[in-house]
């Protein structure tokens, strides 16, 4: 196979609307865009969030708390999943948890999360855990260590 005997799959490419070619189009005269106003302008039309000068949604709702823009979002992992992807005397850790298929993408690390209940000895190597994760890994014999 050459280059130029390449072509596309049946029904995959179609042809751009021609604005502004004739009545019979659809799309002659004023192209679609109407009679006169701003978006019948060329580089016509309002940013996004404006409201005609009513005030923005964005706006007029409160502010609340703080939000940290440099917050690096964990991965939450309950001790339910733990109990069904791994057996008595395993290593949990991120790479564990992606290879079990429990995470798809791990960027920041893990959390570990106390719903449900955990029989299993684990060793769990995790960013954080929550206190009643924590007691419930600690009661089942195993080891909760931060990383």
């Amino acid at each position: 196979m050459k280059l130029h005997e390449l072509v596309p799959a049946e029904g995959s490419v179609r042809e751009g609307k021609r604005k502004g070619r004739g009545a019979g189009t659809g799309n002659g005269k004023t192209a679609g865009r109407g009679h006169k106003g701003q978006k019948a302008r060329s580089g016509g039309g309002v940013r996004i969030g404006f409201e005609g000068g009513q005030m923005p949604l964005a706006r007029r709702l409160p502010k609340r708390g703080f939000n940290n823009i440099f917050a690096k979002p964990l991965d939450e992992v309950n001790l339910s999943s733990l109990e069904k992807k791994f057996q008595d005397g395993d290593t949990v850790d991120a790479q564990a948890l992606l290879d079990r298929g429990v995470l798809a993408k791990c960027t920041y690390g893990v959390k570990v999360l106390g719903n449900g209940t955990l029989t299993r000895k684990l060793t769990v190597r995790a960013a954080a855990f929550s206190a009643s994760a924590k007691e419930k890994i600690e009661a089942a014999g195993g080891k909760a260590e931060v990383v």
